[in-house]
C-alpha cells in the first residue's frame, strides 16, 4: 500500500517562522554593532592619515597649516564683517600634498578665490579620507549660502573639523587671532608645536561632524557665508561662515548661553563635534594619536583639551 509523502501542518510552519524571526532578531543587532565598529575604526584611520600629514607639513614649514586662510586685498576681496576674505582654502586643502593628494591640490588654481568659476570643478572633488563611513547623508557636496540664502559656492564635504580651542573666534574681525584664539587651528594661524605648552598629546587638533548637524567641507570658507544647523538641530540659529571647518569646546564668548559643550551635545549650536557613532566620537590630538571619547567626557577636561596653552590641570580629570 503506498502512503502519502508527510507535510507541515500550518501550526508547525508557523512555528518554524517564529523561531527563525526570533534568531535574526537576535542577530541582527550584533551584526549591526559588528558593521559600527568597522566604520568607527576606518573612520579613526581617516584621521591617523590626516594627523601623519599635519605633522609633515609641520617638519617642511615650521608650523602647522591655519583651519582656513584670508588675505583681504585685489582679487582675494576685502574682508566680510567677520574678518573673512579670500582664497578661504583650508587645512584640509593644505595638507593634501602631504597625503598623496598633490593632483587634487594643483586642480585647484590657488591664486584666485576658492569660488571663483576656475575653481568650480576641483572644488566638488570627494576626498575619501575626508568622509567617515558612519556617516548617513551619502550626499558629497553642499551649496554655500549667505544669510539671505543666495548661493555663493558648491563645495564637496568633509566630515571633519578642526578646533580653534574654547572660544569661538568666528565673529571677530581681528588681523591676529593668535592674541584671541586659545587652540591650534584658526583663520590664519602659524601654530608650532613649541607654541603648545599644554603638550601635543592634550590639545585637540582635529574632529568628526556630521552634516546632520552643519555643514562641514575640506574646500575653503566664502566670505559672508553662513553655517546654518542640520536636520537634527532645526531651530538653532546659523552661525558664522568658519564654523564650516572651525569648531570649539567652550564657553564660548558669543554664544547666548556659554557652555562647554563635550561630542554629541544636544545644544542647537552648529559649532561643535558630532558623530553619528552612538557613544562618542574621534578625535586627533596633536601628538597624531586619535582617541574615541565618550559623549560622557568630564566637560572640565574636554575644555582643557581644546586650549594650547591654558596650563590647566587635568590630573584626576581623564
Amino acid at each position: 500500500m503506498s502512503r502519502k509523502p508527510g507535510a507541515f501542518t500550518l501550526v508547525e510552519l508557523l512555528v518554524v517562522i517564529a523561531i527563525v524571526g526570533l534568531l535574526v532578531a537576535m542577530l541582527l543587532p550584533a551584526v549591526q554593532a559588528a558593521r559600527e565598529t568597522a566604520r568607527r575604526t576606518q573612520c579613526g584611520n581617516n584621521l591617523r592619515q590626516v594627523g601623519v600629514a599635519l605633522q609633515t607639513f609641520h617638519d617642511a614649514k615650521g608650523y602647522f597649516p591655519s583651519s582656513y586662510l584670508s588675505q583681504p586685498g585685489g582679487v582675494m576681496g576685502t574682508a566680510d564683517l567677520n574678518g573673512d576674505a579670500g582664497p578661504g582654502w583650508t587645512c584640509l586643502v593644505q595638507i593634501l600634498p602631504y597625503m598623496e593628494g598633490s593632483n587634487e591640490r594643483d586642480a585647484f588654481d590657488l591664486q584666485s578665490p576658492s569660488w571663483a568659476p576656475v575653481n568650480a570643478r576641483p572644488a566638488l572633488q570627494v576626498i575619501p579620507t575626508y568622509l567617515c563611513p558612519s556617516v548617513s547623508d551619502s550626499t558629497t557636496h553642499y551649496v554655500v549660502k549667505d544669510a539671505n540664502g543666495n548661493p555663493l559656492a558648491d563645495f564637496a564635504r568633509s566630515h571633519y573639523v578642526a578646533s580653534a580651542g574654547q572660544l569661538d573666534v568666528w565673529k571677530i574681525k581681528d588681523a591676529n587671532l593668535s592674541r584671541i584664539a586659545d587652540g591650534p587651528l584658526y583663520r590664519n594661524s602659524r601654530t608650532r608645536i613649541k607654541d603648545i605648552t599644554d603638550g601635543t598629546t592634550h590639545t585637540v587638533f582635529i574632529g568628526e561632524r556630521t552634516p546632520l548637524r552643519s555643514p562641514a567641507t575640506w574646500v575653503a570658507i566664502v566670505p559672508g557665508s553662513v553655517t546654518c544647523p542640520g536636520s537634527l538641530f532645526p531651530f538653532a540659529d546659523c552661525d558664522a561662515a568658519a564654523p564650516q571647518i572651525n569648531v570649539h569646546s567652550g564657553p564660548g564668548k558669543f554664544e547666548k548661553l556659554p557652555l562647554i559643550e563635550p561630542p554629541n551635545n544636544t545644544s542647537g549650536y552648529t559649532d561643535e563635534m558630532h558623530s553619528e557613532h552612538p557613544t562618542g566620537c574621534n578625535v586627533l590630538f596633536g601628538d597624531g594619536s586619535v582617541r574615541f571619547v565618550l559623549e560622557t567626557v568630564n566637560p572640565l577636561l574636554w575644555a582643557a583639551w581644546a586650549t594650547r596653552a591654558g596650563g590647566e590641570t587635568i590630573d584626576g580629570l581623564e
